[in-house]
């Protein structure tokens, strides 16, 4: 059994080359390391595989030396192949169980979650974490199911003592009342990518999320 790796979701940077409006990936992750993000995932629907792990392995370097994890989106083998500290898998990628025995136990394993049903499901598997997506409307997944809302996320907290991870359309306006409703981290995109000011406002995401979440959650 591999030691589990510290895993802090409290601010939690997904990657989109689009959001980044034409800015490298790597200086918006940079902007945000400084501004407070606690974990990052590397996003890359359209790279090659040698595109993925390249990109993979250049955030690594950008994180070296710091606690933030590095998590991959979709894909065990990419995750691998570049020590990522772990994967967050769709309803339609690998089975959390085959990427556990690719990447083995101490790796972290993120889950999404559509539906109240889903969640309930994921109680017997071996995720880290919960991807409640989306909380709210958001461009940036155009495939995404119904919104769970602020009243979703709430009634799935009551359910379940999983990691919970809130995504989709999650900015500063709202974030206080995403925690309030019992999310421990908030993943967002276009909220720090397509920032003028990345660095500025990942600060203020962490900021807001400090008041309620000064410790990294535990669970």
């Amino acid at each position: 059994m591999g030691v589990k790796r510290p895993f802090d979701p409290r601010l939690y940077l997904v990657t989109d080359a689009t959001a980044a409006r034409g800015r490298p990936i790597e200086r918006i992750v940079e902007a945000g390391v400084r501004g407070g993000v606690t974990a990052v995932q590397l996003r890359e629907k359209a790279a090659s595989n040698e595109e993925f792990i390249a990109r993979a392995k250049s955030l690594k370097r950008i994180l070296a030396g710091t606690e933030i994890s590095l998590i991959i989106n979709d894909r065990p083998d990419v995750a691998a192949a570049c020590r990522a500290a772990g994967v967050h898998l769709g309803r339609s990628d690998a089975d959390p169980s085959e990427a556990r025995r690719a990447l083995g136990a101490g790796a972290i394993i993120g889950l999404s979650v559509e539906t109240l049903d889903q969640a309930e499901a994921a109680e017997t598997l071996d995720v880290d974490y919960l991807g409640v997506s989306p909380v709210f409307e958001t461009p940036t997944k155009k495939d995404a199911g119904p919104a769970w809302e602020l009243d979703g996320l709430a009634r799935l907290r009551a359910r379940t003592d999983r990691l919970l991870v809130a995504i989709g359309g999650i900015n500063a306006a709202n974030a206080a009342d995403v925690l309030r409703a019992g999310a421990d981290g908030l993943a967002v995109v276009s909220a720090i990518s397509s920032a003028s000011d990345p660095e500025s406002a990942a600060r203020e995401l962490r900021e807001i999320i400090e008041r309620f979440l000064p410790h990294p959650p535990r669970r």
